[in-house]
């Protein structure tokens, strides 16, 4: 994804938004917030209660499970979209390997447009089941 100061845009380019119309991005875009985060930071902890989505804008962050590094984040890569649905506990660890901002959106922000946005429940109920078709496949 490339670089935008546009929420509108970066949330276009993440799959569990993507097919949003403009009207509802608009309506998601509406509830993020801009957060900045020191190196070295963890921004999710393994076990913990998660309720937030995050979006990163700028800089990196690595995803370590079971004490091992298993991916890097960048710039357009997102953790939190199953926490912003379910709120359970996180299911990986993720530290910033450098000064991060991101486009955070929490679960009791975003909830009430679950209620009230057919479209953007939709939406997420059909990109869930291709994930799950698709983990099923494997």
């Amino acid at each position: 994804m490339a670089r935008t100061s546009d929420p509108v845009e970066a949330l276009r380019a993440v799959d569990l938004f993507a097919q949003l119309s403009p009207r509802s991005l608009e309506k998601v875009a509406k509830r993020l917030k801009g957060v900045e985060h020191p190196a070295g930071k963890d921004i999710a902890v393994d076990g913990q209660e998660g309720a937030a989505f995050h979006l990163l804008r700028s800089g990196s962050a690595e995803v370590v499970v079971g004490g091992q590094v298993v991916r890097t984040l960048g710039p357009g890569d997102y953790f939190g979209d199953l926490s912003l649905i379910d709120r359970k506990p996180r299911s990986a660890t993720v530290r910033t390997t450098s000064e991060v901002t991101t486009y955070a959106l929490v679960a009791w922000d975003f909830t009430p447009l679950l209620d009230s946005e057919p479209e953007i429940t939709k939406a997420l109920l059909l990109v869930m089941c291709e994930r799950l078709r698709s983990a099923e496949a494997r």
